[in-house]
């Protein structure tokens, strides 16, 4: 499989206080290298979405840091487009850099069942609630993101409705889907 692995690294992190997540330390480790080091088995090549630090990211990571090219922080959706068009794979996986826990095999099954039902787009459903960031997009909707983009939306789960989407169930892996987005979050993990 030649899926480009997205690290959404991109955000402001006012409920962090502003810190920038993926660079919280969490035990040992920055939360992002959490991600990284399950990530990386999963795809053929890694690249960061951040707006911030991107040296620092660069020298964790050893990956491509992309910036935005919107300004102003305008979401996730401004990273997934902008990685999504310096991609050199057909499919491109996402996830957030706050993500410790993300599974081995959620890649391989989100391009299996995209595959199966010849979806455009794939997105986890951890058992009560789609994921929409971490999900797995044929890189062509690129046009169809920056379309809707431009209608100033800024709602994953709006975006990925308009395309043809595969929800896959991963409520049997349901603790990848645990976030870290507060100081307290840090204290409430139990791994």
């Amino acid at each position: 499989m030649l899926i480009t692995g997205v690290i959404l690294a991109g955000g402001r992190a006012t409920r962090m206080g502003g810190h920038d997540k993926g660079l919280v330390q969490f035990k040992d480790k920055y939360l992002i290298e959490y991600v990284l080091d399950s990530l990386r088995p999963q795809v053929s090549q890694v690249l960061i979405s951040a707006n911030r630090n991107q040296s620092q990211y660069a020298k964790i990571s050893a990956c491509p840091i992309i910036a935005d090219s919107f300004d102003n922080y305008q979401g996730p959706l401004a990273g997934m487009a902008s990685t999504l068009a310096a991609a050199e794979t057909d499919y491109v996986f996402f996830v957030p850099c706050d993500a410790p826990l993300l599974s081995s095999q959620l890649v391989a099954r989100l391009y299996s069942h995209l595959i199966q039902t010849q979806a455009d787009a794939s997105v986890a459903y951890d058992g009560k609630r789609l994921q929409p960031t971490f999900c797995l997009l044929k890189r062509r909707l690129l046009d169809n993101l920056l379309v809707f983009l431009e209608t100033e939306k800024r709602s994953i789960h709006g975006f990925l409705k308009q395309q043809a989407l595969v929800s896959v169930d991963c409520a049997d892996i349901a603790e990848t889907f645990l976030n870290i987005n507060t100081p307290e979050d840090l204290n409430l993990t139990g791994f």
